[in-house]
């Protein structure tokens, strides 16, 4: 077995640590999402915690971990006499991207009810994950409906499946930690807000702590165990104190002064819906616990707010993450009671102002706190003596564009395609492990054969020939590349402004669609690929709005750039199609005959089939129709920047209907 890193070892993140021993200690808490750049101990940190864990009791042979003293009255393994019970650590279950829905919650084993007659429920990584800890590495990657699965099961604990003629409900509770790079892709709003904490970790700046870092990774690295023994009395310390912690939780008083300042913090900060002030009155508590208190201080009520509100503040990916401590402290300073006495913090310290220092190396200072993890990403080639950026006008809801046809990429919200998730079209034979099953075409298929197998009786003699797999149709994302003209015909402030806030409205429609994006510009001499395809549409937005403009039109370098960025795309995920969306007005000047080499261009895209969609930025009382003729070429359609809004032709029955009303 692989020796985990000391939790107690790692240098500084003082936050993370601390969020993840929060919950350590009170599981209600909601678990925690660990939102940094790559190499920041995101992972580390999750694995090493469960060695703290204390060990569980649990019904020997029970597959759903019952604890002996209250076991589960629903357990499918139950009803559980009173007997012999057996101790194992805590469990700490990785739940890949890539884990199927029946992988998750389990499942009925299909071949067997059909072969056999019995219903046989094989239970997934819910019932391991049992009073341990459910680890999702790159929660933003995975499928919807799984986390909506797991997030359920987390906030009710338990975990309910209802399908192939099984009710099963057995108990789910566990320390939900979910680890992600925004880089790559935000969370919904909704999923969001259904993490108890979130911590924003990022590598020090420091050189010293990095120095620190280093020595020990590399001393682990050479040998793990002699490492590890190193750290043995601290890991020992904090594991009997998450013991006391939890002990102490249920004596822990939350008063009306300190419920008082929660209700006013969330107020404060706009958060909607009642689960933050819940969440925050049971990290305080925990906070309290942890400092062996028996009383919520003020302290504890602003580390859970800056543990608890961040990620329930964003309304759309493209609103910065952290909170606004001077205004914390004025609602906090503001809804105080007058007591001016100054309680024991606690054994060490306590969470102190800063949230306190659970492990014992707090001297190689302090980690990088929640909050903006860096400056956004610059734009390239943008040099001295180019035209300002313009601001995006506000964004708004957009038509659905889509690719036609079914496809079968990753799932989304955009086009059709053949997903395993969706509304049943057909059947056929499964390929690998049966799922869904088709039970009409399953009969279907073994009807004809009765009289060879000698059937005798009622009832029919199915075979493992005779199963089908369902078919179902349901929607995946796209790559939606941006193809935008940003020379001196479309770098009027006011059109810019509108071009901008179109491409806006069209990054937020991708995101919620679960889409990856792509950026190419174009202008002067040639065309660059300012964002490369990514699932951050945030990274995005931030490129678009620094976007620079002016010069000639370079139509056909922009598009052959295009086609380039998708060729190399497709290699690498073959299976998710393209939606191109060209935003100009179709004007070409740059380069020899740029007319025509525009329009051979452009015919590359039909001849593959590509989906394409010009959103025509003429405007003025004479208009050429270039962008409808480029669209033409593209074998796509041209849509303006009026036709993109969504609520066009309503708002049009709207100004028809008033007018009608005044005459």
């Amino acid at each position: 077995m692989n020796t985990p890193y000391p939790f107690t070892a790692i240098v500084g993140q003082s936050d993370l640590r601390l969020a993840l021993l929060l919950n350590a200690v009170s599981p209600k808490v909601g678990g925690v999402l660990v939102r940094g750049e790559k190499g920041t101990a995101k992972s580390t940190a999750v694995r090493a915690l469960s060695t703290l864990l204390p060990e569980v009791d649990v019904v020997s042979g029970c597959r759903f971990s019952c604890a002996p003293d209250s076991p589960d009255l629903a357990c499918p393994d139950g009803p559980h006499e009173p007997g012999t019970c057996e101790f194992r650590p805590a469990r700490m279950v990785e739940l890949p991207v890539g884990a199927s829905e029946d992988r998750l919650i389990g499942a009925l084993d299909i071949e067997r009810a059909l072969a056999d007659g019995v219903k046989a429920f094989e239970p997934g990584l819910l019932a391991d994950a049992h009073r341990g800890i459910l680890y999702v590495d790159e929660v933003n990657l995975l499928h919807d409906h799984l986390v909506d699965l797991l997030l359920d099961a987390a906030a009710m604990g338990a975990s309910y499946v209802e399908r192939e003629g099984v009710s099963v409900r057995h108990a789910a509770g566990f320390l939900l930690v979910g680890t992600m790079n925004p880089e790559e892709g935000e969370l919904r709003p909704q999923l969001l807000d259904r993490f108890g904490l979130t911590v924003d970790v990022a590598a020090s700046r420091e050189p010293e702590q990095r120095v620190e870092v280093v020595r020990r990774r590399l001393a682990y690295d050479d040998d793990p165990v002699g490492f590890a023994a190193q750290w043995v009395d601290e890991e020992a310390s904090v594991r009997q104190r998450i013991i006391a912690a939890r002990k102490l939780l249920p004596s822990v008083r939350l008063g009306d002064e300190a419920l008082r300042q929660i209700a006013a913090t969330c107020s404060a900060f706009e958060v909607d819906g009642m689960r933050a002030d819940i969440v925050m009155a049971r990290t305080a508590t925990a906070l309290a616990a942890w400092a062996g208190r028996t009383d919520v201080l003020a302290e504890d009520v602003r580390q859970a707010a800056l543990l608890a509100l961040p990620h329930r503040r964003r309304r759309n990916p493209f609103d910065a993450p952290g909170l606004d401590e001077d205004k914390l402290d004025e609602t906090l300073q503001e809804f105080e009671g007058s007591e001016d006495d100054d309680p024991d913090p606690g054994p060490d310290g306590g969470p102190g102002g800063g949230g306190g220092q659970p492990a014992p190396d707090d001297d190689s200072g302090g980690g990088p706190q929640g909050g903006e993890s860096g400056g956004e990403p610059q734009p390239s080639g943008a040099g001295a003596g180019e035209q300002s950026a313009v601001r995006a006008s506000e964004p708004f809801r957009t038509k659905v564009l889509s690719v036609p046809g079914i496809g079968e990429g990753a799932s989304g919200r955009r086009s059709r395609a053949r997903t395993e998730h969706g509304r049943t079209t057909g059947a056929r034979r499964p390929q690998g492990a049966l799922t869904k099953l088709h039970l009409a075409a399953t009969v279907q298929a073994a009807a004809p054969h009765q009289q060879a197998r000698g059937r005798s009786g009622p009832g029919l003699v199915i075979r493992r020939d005779d199963l089908r797999q369902a078919s179902r149709e349901g929607r995946e994302g796209n790559l939606v590349l941006f193809v935008v003209d940003a020379s001196g015909s479309m770098a009027a402030r006011q059109r810019m402004s509108a071009v901008k806030g179109a491409v806006l409205s069209l990054l937020l429609d991708a995101y919620q669609r679960r889409d990856k994006v792509g950026l190419v510009t174009f202008r002067g001499s040639g065309a660059e690929v300012a964002l490369p395809p990514t699932s951050s549409v945030d990274a995005a937005a931030a490129r678009l709005e620094s976007l620079p403009t002016g010069g000639r039109t370079p139509l056909a370098a922009g598009l052959l750039k295009a086609h380039d960025v998708l060729r190399v795309e497709r290699l690498r995920d073959p299976a998710r199609r393209a939606l191109v969306v060209v935003v100009t007005d179709g004007r070409a000047t740059g380069g020899p005959e740029p007319v025509a080499l525009a329009g051979r261009a452009a015919r590359l895209f039909a001849a593959e089939g590509i989906a394409s969609v010009v959103v025509d930025c003429e405007s003025g009382p004479v208009r050429l129709g270039l962008a409808r003729r480029l669209a033409g070429e593209l074998g796509g359609t041209a849509v303006t920047l009026d036709e993109l809004r969504a609520d066009s032709i309503a708002g049009l029955v709207r100004e028809v209907q008033g007018n009608r009303r005044a005459a």
